[in-house]
C-alpha cells in the first residue's frame, strides 16, 4: 500500500508534466496513480491534492511571488514549481499541520530539485504557513 508520501511524490510528478506543457495529463492522473501501485484511499488523497492544485493555480502562483525574495517565478525550475504548487495547495487549503507539509516538500526538493532546492522550498512555504495560520 502507499504511503502520502509516495502520493505526493506522485501528484508532484503530475504537476511537473502539467507545468511542462502536458495539459491532457489530467485525463491520465488516475491511470499514472494505478502504475504507481497508488491504490484506494492514498489515490483519492493524491487526486484531491492534483485537482485541488490545478483548480486553484493562479492563487497559489501569486501567493508564492509574493514570498520571493530577489527571485523571479518564471526563473524556478518546473520541478520546484510543482513542489511549490502542492505545498502552498496544502498549507492553504487542507487540514494537514504546516510543519508535515514542509518537510514533506523539502524531501521532495532533495530528490528532484537543485542543490538549493531544499532550503529555497523550505523558506518560502515557512513564511506562507506563517501568514496562512490554520484556525
Amino acid at each position: 500500500m502507499a504511503t502520502r508520501t509516495q502520493a505526493r511524490e506522485a501528484v508532484a510528478g503530475l504537476l511537473y508534466a502539467y507545468g511542462s506543457g502536458n495539459a491532457k495529463i489530467k485525463d491520465f492522473a488516475k491511470n499514472i496513480l494505478e502504475e504507481k501501485k497508488i491504490k484506494n484511499k492514498q489515490q483519492e488523497f493524491a487526486l484531491a491534492l492534483f485537482e485541488g492544485t490545478l483548480q486553484n493555480l493562479d492563487e497559489l502562483d501569486k501567493a508564492i511571488k509574493t514570498h520571493l525574495k530577489d527571485w523571479d517565478f518564471e526563473r524556478l525550475g518546473d520541478m520546484e514549481r510543482a513542489i511549490l504548487r502542492l505545498g502552498a495547495y496544502e498549507i492553504k487549503f487542507t487540514q494537514t499541520d504546516s510543519p508535515v507539509i514542509i518537510n514533506e516538500a523539502v524531501e521532495l526538493g532533495k530528490i528532484y530539485g537543485g542543490d538549493n532546492a531544499p532550503k529555497f522550498i523550505n523558506g518560502v512555504l515557512d513564511t506562507l504557513a506563517k501568514i496562512s495560520k490554520k484556525p
